[in-house]
């Protein structure tokens, strides 16, 4: 059995459609994204004196016809950010007003997160591979029941998925970062939860985790260490351990034999923790680069025959 697990596209469009045709192209029989799936940011295109104005990372923009806000808006969209085009009067509104952007930022992560579901179930159509979408930390709830909608997704998170004698159980819940996102716990609860879902499975060897926070202190949790001010540290080359203990924990209690990550965009790699191998495959969505671990697992041994961690 193949699986082809990425993590961590944040809204990325581009990053998106590559996962969908990776299954194909890499002849997988699961296709897993492990969570934060949503983008962080809205970019507003202001329509002003005939034209269009905005400003992205850190240049300003002006367009004069339909076509190059139609390229700057999939430009934008394939970054993993929402161009939203918007009047001065609404900008005014908004500046005035919080609480429109985050309605507005909430529409526009449900909206899309409907509309990657259609395309899933579009794409994968006939192809006879499974895809598991697990929402993270970074992901709102209101996304669990779009997923679980699907017709050709299994929505991940709590749930017990068999996979040719193997058992996936998932998770998109962290211990608490500086961020205060949405699915954060303390260590001890994390591990309750993590316990619970482990509950049903009949062989723990055979599992599976599909745990987003990495294990703390792994190589795979390392990134970049943050001032008081949370700014970074010898301008982000300070890197220090921000895993779960948790997750950690129960790896070693545990031994799956095998356990996917995300979370921590620098921290691309693959370690052994026991007899567990553990995958985080990274993050650069933000250039259009789909990172991905490519697992073969040998259904009759119930063991890991290789890996690969592939740009794309």
């Amino acid at each position: 059995m193949r699986l082809f697990f990425a993590t961590d596209v944040h809204g990325s469009e581009v990053c998106w459609r590559k996962f969908l045709n990776a299954g194909k192209f890499h002849k997988a029989d699961v296709l897993i994204m492990g969570g934060d799936m949503t983008g962080k940011a809205m970019v507003p295109i202001v329509s002003r004196n005939g034209g269009w104005f905005l400003r992205l990372q850190d240049q300003d923009y002006v367009l004069s016809t339909e076509d190059e806000v139609r390229t700057m808006e999939k430009r934008i969209a394939d970054r993993g950010y929402y161009p939203i085009r918007l009047t001065d009067e609404e900008v005014a509104a908004w500046e005035s007003d919080p609480g429109l952007v985050d309605t507005r930022f909430k529409a526009e992560m449900v909206g899309m997160v409907e509309r990657w579901m259609a395309l899933a179930d579009e794409r994968l159509k006939g192809q006879g591979i499974r895809c598991v979408v697990s929402p993270a930390n970074d992901d709102i709830f209101e996304l669990d029941p779009i997923i679980a909608a699907a017709e050709l997704v299994d929505l991940g998170e709590q749930n017990t998925i068999d996979l040719d004698g193997f058992t996936m159980v998932s998770t998109g819940w962290a211990n608490p970062t500086p961020w205060n996102t949405f699915r954060e716990l303390p260590e001890d609860q994390l591990r309750t939860r993590i316990d619970e879902l482990l509950a049903d499975v009949p062989d723990k060897r055979r599992a599976i985790f599909n745990f987003h926070a990495p294990p703390y202190g792994s190589n795979l949790d390392s990134a970049p260490k943050l001032d008081a001010d949370m700014r970074y540290v010898s301008g982000g080359q300070a890197l220090v351990p921000v895993g779960s203990h948790a997750v950690r924990d129960a790896i070693v209690e545990y031994g799956p034999v095998l356990s996917l990550h995300g979370h921590i965009h620098e921290g691309r790699g693959a370690v052994k923790i026991g007899r567990t191998l553990a995958v985080n495959p990274g993050s650069t969505y933000e250039d259009g680069v789909l990172q991905a671990a490519i697992v073969d697992l040998d259904s009759k041994k119930g063991e890991v025959k290789r890996y690969l961690l592939i740009n794309g």
